[in-house]
Parts: C-alpha cells; sequence; structure tokens
C-alpha cells in the first residue's frame, strides 16, 4: 500500500496506470491541493523496479507542494511519472493515453515538462486534456519550455548564495561545478560563464560535457567524479538524491545550489550538510523559476514582466531561509520544509 512507503506524507491520492493497448505504466501523486490544484512535471525514465517510481512520485509531488508555495502560487503538489522501458520506447499512443489519465483529474492535476519529456510531447498530451502548461508560446507571450525559467532562477539563487557564504558581489572568478548539462544545467552555465565564473561541467552523456565545456572554455570531468571536485559550488542539476552521508563527507566546496529536486537522500542529509558547514540552498525554493513560468501560462492572466517579478524574488526567498538558519541553528532545508508546510496548512 502506498501510505506503508516511508515518502508517503498524507499525499491525497496515488493513482497506478496500466494500458495494454499502449504500453502505458504511469503514476500520479497529488501530495496536496489546499493552495489550489496539483500542479507538476510529468516525468519519463526507466526505474529498475515500480516501487522506485512510486518512490519517486511521493517525493517529488511533495516537493512540489513545497515550490508552489514558497514561489508564492495558488496552485498544490502534484508529480507524474511514466515508467519507460530499458530502450526509453516512448509512442503517441502512450502520450495519448497519460493525456486520458490526466484528463480523469477534471483539472484537480495540471502537467507540464520534466526530466524526459519535450515540448513536444505536451503538445501532444494536449490534444488528449486541457489540463496542460508548457506549450509553445509566442513571442513575448508566457508559456514554453519551463528549462530556461528554472535556469534562470537558480542563476540568481548562485549569486545570491555566493554574497551570502563568499562574500562576493560578482561571479568572476567564483568556481562552480556543474553536475547535469541538459535543459537546465546547460543554460546556467550559459548564464554563468557570461558573469566570468569558472565552470567545471559533468553530465550522464560525457561528450555533452565536453562539448559545452569546449564551447564555454570550461573543464569537462567523469561524472562520478564531479560530486568530489574542489570548487566553490555545487550544483546538482540532473537526478536526485545525490546527497547522502557517502557524498557529503567528501564534498569540498562551501555551497550547494542547483536544479536537481529533491537532492537530498534523506532527510538527516540535510542535518550532515549543515553541520558541515556548507550553504545549502534547498532545491524546491532555488528552482521555482519554471514552475512559475508554466503556472502564469495556466493561469492565462500574465505578463512576461509578471514572470520575471517572480521569479527575481527566488534570493528574497532563500536569503529568509538562511536567515532563519541562522538565528536557530537548525538546517537550512529543514527551515524551509517548516516554512512550506506552515504556507499549506500542514505546519
Amino acid at each position: 500500500m502506498a501510505w506503508d512507503y516511508p515518502d508517503f506524507d498524507d499525499h491525497e491520492g496515488v493513482h497506478l496506470y496500466h494500458d495494454p493497448a499502449s504500453g502505458l505504466n504511469a503514476v500520479i501523486a497529488i501530495h496536496s491541493t489546499a493552495l489550489g490544484p496539483a500542479a507538476g512535471g510529468i516525468r519519463f525514465w526507466h526505474y529498475a523496479e515500480p516501487r522506485a517510481a512510486i518512490i519517486d512520485a511521493l517525493r517529488l509531488s511533495r516537493g512540489m507542494s513545497y515550490k508552489n508555495a514558497m514561489a508564492g502560487l495558488p496552485f498544490g503538489g502534484g508529480k507524474s511519472v511514466i515508467l519507460a522501458d530499458a530502450a526509453g520506447t516512448k509512442t503517441p499512443a502512450m502520450l495519448a493515453a497519460f493525456g486520458r489519465a490526466i484528463d480523469s483529474f477534471d483539472g484537480r492535476y495540471v502537467a507540464a515538462e520534466d526530466v524526459g519529456i519535450s515540448t513536444g510531447d505536451v503538445v501532444a498530451i494536449a490534444e488528449q486534456t486541457k489540463f496542460v502548461s508548457g506549450l509553445p508560446a509566442a513571442a513575448g507571450a508566457v508559456g514554453g519550455d519551463p528549462g530556461p525559467y528554472t535556469a534562470r532562477g537558480v542563476h540568481l539563487g548562485i549569486r545570491a548564495a555566493a554574497a551570502r557564504a563568499l562574500g562576493r558581489t560578482d561571479m568572476r572568478g567564483v568556481h562552480v561545478a556543474i553536475q547535469g548539462v541538459g535543459s537546465v544545467g546547460g543554460a546556467l552555465a550559459r548564464l554563468l560563464a557570461a558573469d566570468g565564473a569558472r565552470l567545471t561541467l559533468a553530465d550522464f552523456d560525457g561528450a555533452k560535457a565536453k562539448a559545452l565545456a569546449a564551447e564555454l572554455g570550461a573543464t569537462a570531468v567523469d561524472k562520478d567524479a564531479i560530486l568530489t571536485v574542489e570548487a566553490d559550488i555545487l550544483s546538482p542539476c540532473a537526478l536526485g538524491a545525490v546527497l547522502d552521508a557517502e557524498s557529503i563527507a567528501a564534498l569540498r566546496v562551501a555551497i550547494v545550489a542547483g536544479s536537481a529536486n529533491n537532492q537530498l537522500a534523506t532527510d538527516a542529509d540535510g542535518a550532515r550538510i549543515h553541520a558541515r558547514g556548507i550553504l545549502f540552498a534547498p532545491d524546491y525554493v532555488i528552482n521555482a523559476g519554471g514552475i512559475i513560468n508554466v503556472a502564469l501560462e495556466y493561469a492565462g492572466q500574465a505578463s512576461p514582466a509578471e514572470v520575471d517579478t517572480l521569479i527575481a524574488r527566488i534570493p528574497e526567498r532563500l536569503e529568509q531561509v538562511w536567515a532563519e538558519s541562522a538565528e536557530s541553528g537548525d538546517p537550512a532545508a529543514a527551515v524551509a520544509d517548516r516554512i512550506a508546510r506552515r504556507l499549506i496548512g500542514r505546519g
């Protein structure tokens, strides 16, 4: 039963879908609708076992509740996971079946892009349901791929972290190690390179990391080496659960600030990173730029300037967390959770 999972947190619903005709196997988890419809992306990923997909959906949906609340959005938290086979097979029939699954919630869950899902995939899903966002946007309109917006928010958050922990008013010469250079990590690397930061890059696709490093005058390392690079800042921008007892002990940075969801493997790891004196930017606070964009797109009454205004407040929210952490002595991760739970009525 879903409520027997350690990551079950009074979720309002955990729904499993199987469509034999298309081969779809999927999970949609709704954590909270206290602030509005549950909003969160669709992840397309190969899991070693179905249990891992359910755990991912539980963790990610809770993170979306916290993210939307901390971003001041009128949305709750949900997340969906499509279980890919080892070959990553994705068909129009599968996407259509998933669109019908989303539509069955009648607006209680609003979906958008996440890992493994493109804007084109969302367009295909939108043929079956209107409860999606992240659709292609006309010039000057709100919407489209959330990745660049996520990168913008993380960039602002990293600059705020450098100011707090390093006393830096600019990023020139600040060494940032980026794990994952996909849609978000790649865009972030370009923004930091424009700032004059020194970059070390890694990705599951080593060739991609090397190509971007050559473009930006950065260094590329193996994906297994990035967590032990000596740098000022580590920016995890790939998958979650990369910060555990072993990896935290091996960190050689002053700051961890990146876009990946659920970077901490367990709640105890927030205390571990705090005990090491490393400034941690809670992921669902710093990476809110993408959901801000798609949420305002879905609301249909916002301008690009309003999106920019909300993204520009991300450093302010991080400062609130860091200030309370410094005053109370509690880990930043625990402080952020406490604030977010108050906002959704679970404090």
